[in-house]
């Protein structure tokens, strides 16, 4: 069996130094917060070449509280896409606001640029571009026209640990930029955790704030905040892990540049990296029409794939209530019915990638399993 993500064999690499860790917390009988925590923000925001992070309980959580410090709330609109974790979405509502819709750019998943000027409207506060599967979007022109605008823009990054634009990473783009440490991520946790890195110390202040039930001192709660905490245990195995993150990154963009070769003309759309990115591939998606085929064939050949995602947000019933209809955003719409997203991890071997390969090759040629297709993006197609 082919797994689509191997956790075991990650803690298998690391396992003394994961024990180590965590005795060093039980023993320190500090158990939220506390030295650990500050330690690993510290570590975090350097590697994302930002001044400061601020450690919470999940990724969600740092999506929201980064809103809020911005001043985001009721009667605000945020624009972001329809095609990324309903978590997006969800943080933009918790704060009471609107989240607006603008499509995705077919090529790389995340936000059509030139479309966003077209969503502005008198009530528009902020932009949050996700960095969907591992790949930044193209934040230059994003950025001016947030500065145009005088927007906030927050980077969702949950899935682009190590991401880089234009030599830059992903982190020190925006006004902050939210991570999370799901044990899934490129740099997960053992349960969850999540971070906000800003280089804007008044930002960082009050997010440290709504993270810790609005407190700027024990007992002393200078704003309505919420307990966000992130649990010592967890920034202590993410520390050990931070350490070999580049490599295991690396070794991802490896597997990735295989699959690429190894499914050259085959019927399936491999991702397009873009000139401007270093793209970490948390995912591995491959594009085609007939999803479900191929999905099924692999399944029956012990090659576990996922989707992500099968439904844009705007069309979830959670979300109906924001009015918007099939066919809005085409795109997006396009995406959620063709991606396939094959196993990637950093212990992924060569072998491994040669079998889903010609697993994908063979359900092709099978009789009677329909042919098999690339999905393409339907949009002529430029060199950035």
């Amino acid at each position: 069996m082919i797994p689509f993500v191997d956790l075991g064999a990650q803690y298998a690499s690391i396992k003394e130094e994961i024990i180590e860790a965590i005795q060093r917390v039980l023993e320190s009988g500090q158990f939220t917060l506390g030295r650990e925590v500050d330690a690993f923000e510290a570590e975090f925001a350097a590697y994302c070449q930002a001044a400061q992070g601020v450690g919470v309980n999940t990724g969600t959580s740092a999506l929201h509280l980064a809103l809020l410090a911005a001043g985001i709330g009721p009667g605000d609109e945020v624009i972001t896409v329809p095609f990324t974790f309903v978590a997006t979405v969800s943080a933009i509502h918790y704060t009471g606001a609107t989240p607006v819709f603008v499509d995705i750019d077919p090529r790389t998943f995340t936000i059509d640029v030139a479309a966003i000027e077209a969503a502005i409207t008198p009530r528009t506060r902020a932009i949050i571009p996700v960095h969907l599967y591992g790949q930044p979007a193209d934040m230059d022109p994003l950025l001016d026209i947030a500065r145009r605008h005088r927007l906030v823009v927050i980077e969702d990054a949950a899935q682009a640990h190590g991401a880089e634009y234009r030599g830059c990473r992903v982190g020190s783009l925006g006004d902050m930029a939210c991570f999370s440490f799901y044990p899934g991520k490129n740099l997960g946790a053992y349960g969850e955790g999540g971070m906000v890195v800003t280089s804007n110390p008044e930002l960082a202040r009050t997010i440290r704030m709504l993270r810790d039930w609005g407190a700027e001192k024990k007992y002393h709660h200078v704003l309505k905040g919420y307990n966000y905490r992130l649990e010592t245990i967890q920034a202590a195995v993410l520390r050990v892990k931070l350490r070999r993150l580049e490599a295991w990154t690396e070794a991802r963009r490896a597997a990735a540049g295989r699959y690429d070769r190894l499914l050259e003309g085959s019927p399936v759309a491999t991702p397009q990296v873009m000139p401007y990115a270093r793209h970490v591939f948390h995912i591995y998606a491959v594009r085609t029409a007939e999803r479900a085929v191929l999905q099924e064939s692999l399944r029956a050949r012990d090659i576990q794939t996922g989707i992500h995602y099968p439904t844009p947000v705007h069309l979830l019933p959670a979300f109906a209530d924001l009015g918007y209809r099939r066919g809005q955003f085409p795109q997006a719409e396009r995406a959620a019915d063709e991606v396939l997203s094959l196993p990637m991890f950093a212990e992924l071997t060569a072998a491994q990638c040669e079998a889903v390969s010609e697993a994908i090759r063979a359900t092709a040629s099978e009789p009677g399993s329909g042919a098999i297709s690339a999905g393409r993006p339907s949009v002529q197609v430029q060199e950035a």
